[in-house]
């Protein structure tokens, strides 16, 4: 970032060299405030590349998540003025390419807060500290990060997006407290991110948008194709079930035995959630013979009922 300016990626197959954040102060403003959230990152000895990567890693979900959030406001114009006023019919697009410089704020502030002793405490309380429990939808760790990125509401959809990045650092977090010792190098390591976790690049993002307009349709991807509201809970219901089952390791009694039987409740849902998405597939595969309109008006569909929800918010 120079002079307002977001540098882009050279490599991506795109015109912009830059995005201009004349009129996101509060964006130049995150970059100077990092400078010290990687000063005290140095000073808790960790990386501070490794601190980005992950905040970067749970604030890229959400991004992708917050084309259901009616409650975000922000995201939509912010990149609304990056793209000039208004992203219009390129909103698939712009973003791709305005993602990062729109979501750095927030990346910010996240790997701010995941250096906070006070908010580690915090995890620790949410899980039942020495007695194990599963972290509940309202507790108080999702609810102060929601507060600290300027979104009060967001405390329950971080604390339910099982199987992501956020949900794998209160994991480790609690893992390390209570003194687990298990064979995986990385079971405490709070700030690894495992690779399928990684955002995609704004490149790779760009190559699947144009390899999909070439041959839509072509079933061979499921995320592709199922709709993203049941890929979310698929996903997120099955990593739910893990991490679960990391967290009540060692504790057989008291309140495990509930945290078991929602366990077992969880794993029914997306088992059953797993069959509708077999069914999903299946058919919109049969839709891939019936010809190439077929194929564009379904994934027309699935775009524009999200897409259109964010043109309408900040713009213009």
């Amino acid at each position: 970032m120079r002079h307002g300016r977001w540098q882009l990626d050279a490599d991506a197959d795109q015109e912009l060299e830059y995005l201009d954040l004349r009129s996101l102060p509060e964006v130049v403003a995150a970059r100077r405030r990092w400078a010290g959230v990687a000063r005290r990152a140095v000073r808790s000895g960790v990386e501070p590349e490794r601190v980005f990567a992950l905040a970067y890693a749970v604030v890229a979900r959400w991004w992708e998540q917050a084309l259901h959030w009616e409650e975000e406001k922000v995201w939509p114009r912010r990149l609304h003025q990056v793209a000039g006023g208004n992203a219009g019919g390129e909103l698939e697009r712009w973003r791709i390419v305005g993602r990062d410089a729109v979501i750095f704020p927030e990346v910010v502030a996240v790997a701010d807060a995941l250096l906070d002793p006070v908010m580690e405490q915090l995890v620790w309380v949410d899980s039942g500290a020495e007695r194990p429990r599963p972290l509940p939808v309202d507790g108080a760790f999702c609810r102060a990060l929601g507060e600290r990125v300027g979104r009060p509401w967001l405390g329950p959809l971080a604390a339910t997006d099982y199987g992501g990045p956020l949900i794998a650092w209160m994991g480790a977090v609690v893992r390390a407290r209570r003194g687990h010792n298990r064979p995986d190098p990385y079971a405490k390591d709070r700030w690894w991110v495992r690779q399928e976790l990684q955002p995609a690049t704004m490149a790779g993002q760009l190559r699947v948008r144009a390899k999909e307009k070439r041959a839509p349709g072509s079933g061979t991807n499921w995320r592709a194709v199922v709709p993203a509201e049941q890929r979310f809970l698929i996903t997120n219901l099955l990593g739910e079930a893990e991490e679960q089952v990391l967290l009540l390791r060692g504790a057989q009694v008291g309140p495990t035995a509930d945290a078991a039987r929602y366990l077992l409740e969880t794993l029914s849902r997306g088992t059953e959630l797993l069959d509708r998405a077999l069914m999903q597939i299946m058919a919109v595969r049969g839709l891939a013979f019936s010809g190439q309109a077929s194929d564009r008006l379904f994934h027309a569909a699935i775009r524009n009922v999200s897409y259109s929800a964010w043109t309408s918010r900040g713009g213009r």
